[in-house]
């Protein structure tokens, strides 16, 4: 499968439009052709090749920022939209919010709440040294305000740069998909330690069925839910079950955990497809 834009729907040139929006607590009902589509592919990738995708995870992407620079992903002016919790530091002047960008980017997500001066600290951080750099110069990072250092959630302990229980916001979006999910588990309890008692956790990433899931052709399945990309890049579904179970295996609990459900439609090409994602936030209880 050729890589496209399919973390959320808002990059590229001809940007898709979404005149529909809405959240459920059931998952997409697929057609009979797209229930097929899934039941006939059960060929997985070789052991061998998964090894060395995991084994190379990380230079893969290296490579794709360097061949996409900060050029592939739209700014995401849509957070303190989707999430209250970030614009209530507007409201507390005098109490600055302490964030973590886990798997920042290029700063799509942190130069947004920067510009429109928000009342918090960002730290940022990513598994590709490259992309921490386009960060770092980014006319609009300001070391006074954030700090970027690169990080491998699943096996770098964050206390090494940010303190115990200090954060009171930590995102993930579009994040923890492209970890291996047996991996999943120790990146949330590495989040969780450097979270203060009833922090919150904002996530937003790729739900079951959503239409970038059924677009891979056969040979990229590295797993239940699990796919590889041709750029070697991977991606995982969550369905709202599995990703619950994952926080709460963590020490989360639920705040909100829902389907969004989008029809996306690209005007150019003449096609309407459906999205799915999974929007939630999951607290550090007290």
């Amino acid at each position: 499968m050729a890589q496209v834009n399919d973390c959320d729907g808002s990059g590229g040139s001809s940007a898709p439009q979404f005149p529909h929006q809405y959240t459920e607590n059931s998952e997409r009902v697929l057609s009979e052709d797209e229930h097929q589509k899934l039941k006939n592919d059960q060929v997985l990738v070789s052991d061998f090749k998964q090894n060395k995708l995991e084994m190379e995870a990380q230079k893969n992407w290296d490579l794709f920022y360097k061949r996409n620079s900060t050029k592939f992903f739209k700014d995401r002016h849509w957070t303190t939209r989707e999430f209250e919790e970030l614009r209530a530091c507007r409201e507390f002047e005098t109490q600055k919010l302490v964030m973590l960008e886990a798997g920042c980017g290029v700063g799509n997500c942190i130069f947004p709440l920067l510009e429109d001066d928000l009342n918090l600290f960002i730290y940022a951080c990513d598994f590709s040294p490259r992309a921490v750099e386009f960060v770092k110069e980014n006319s609009l990072y300001c070391p006074e305000r954030s700090l970027a250092f690169q990080c491998d959630l699943t096996k770098d302990d964050l206390r090494a740069t940010i303190s115990e229980e200090s954060l009171d916001v930590a995102t993930l979006i579009f994040v923890l998909s492209a970890i291996h999910p047996d991996k999943m588990q120790q990146a949330l309890e590495n989040i969780y330690k450097v979270l203060k008692p009833e922090g919150i956790v904002l996530f937003r990433d790729y739900g079951l069925y959503d239409h970038a899931m059924l677009r891979f052709k056969s040979g990229s399945k590295l797993g239940d839910n699990f796919y590889v990309r041709q750029d070697g890049t991977r991606s995982f579904f969550f369905s709202r079950e599995y990703l619950a179970s994952l926080f709460h295996q963590a020490g989360f609990q639920t705040v909100v955990n829902e389907y969004v459900l989008r029809e996306t439609v690209n005007k150019k090409e003449g096609l309407c497809v459906p999205r799915v994602f999974l929007q939630s936030k999951f607290s550090k209880p007290q």
